[in-house]
């Protein structure tokens, strides 16, 4: 195969196995319906990927790299540095709103996944480290007095909100996350 060829077969493998994963879970997706859903054969997928927790690793760092990219983009729309780590929360309501939300990837894989030394759980908590340390350049940005323990505060704010969003199906979850995010800045 050439690169092109490696490059459009990969593509369709992760972005099979992102959809497959996240609208059914890791466990309940298996090698069959990733296999029909890419159009990649079994025996190429192998040919990538040891396991299938090293497959489902690796589109979930796609979706690390493409969720992130939105989010920050979205997020920095605002001008000033409080609106922006206000806008955190405008940008999760506007996920929240889309017909495939289903919550946090990284939160429904680490929470499916028991082995904290799997490839899967590590690539959720990078996903984590890396939304924390925008959330801390955000609050450097700011002015925090701690801005490691701002980036904290709004991490777990986001994560609730998305956890509510999901499992209380409310929608609105982030607009109270951004009232209770508005009470940790400075008046």
């Amino acid at each position: 195969m050439d690169d092109i060829s490696n490059t459009e077969t990969m593509d369709k493998l992760l972005a099979a196995t992102e959809r497959l994963i996240y609208a059914g879970g890791i466990c309940a997706t298996g090698m069959d319906a990733i296999v029909k859903s890419s159009g990649v054969a079994r025996k190429t997928i192998y040919r990538y990927f040891r396991t299938k927790d090293d497959l489902v690793a690796e589109a979930l760092s796609k979706r690390d790299e493409r969720w992130m990219r939105w989010f920050i983009t979205t997020s920095n729309k605002a001008d000033t540095p409080a609106e922006r780590l206000l806008a955190t929360f405008d940008a999760l309501e506007e996920w929240f709103f889309t017909p495939d939300f289903r919550g946090c990837a990284f939160i429904n894989a680490a929470g499916e996944i028991g082995d904290a030394s799997t490839p899967i759980r590590a690539v959720a908590k990078e996903h984590k480290v890396k939304l924390r340390n925008f959330l801390r350049e955000l609050a450097k940005e700011y002015g925090a007095d701690d801005p490691d323990e701002l980036a904290r505060q709004f991490l777990i704010l986001i994560d609730g909100a998305i956890t509510v969003a999901l499992v209380m199906d409310n929608k609105e979850a982030a607009r109270d996350a951004k009232k209770l995010a508005r009470k940790l800045l400075r008046p």
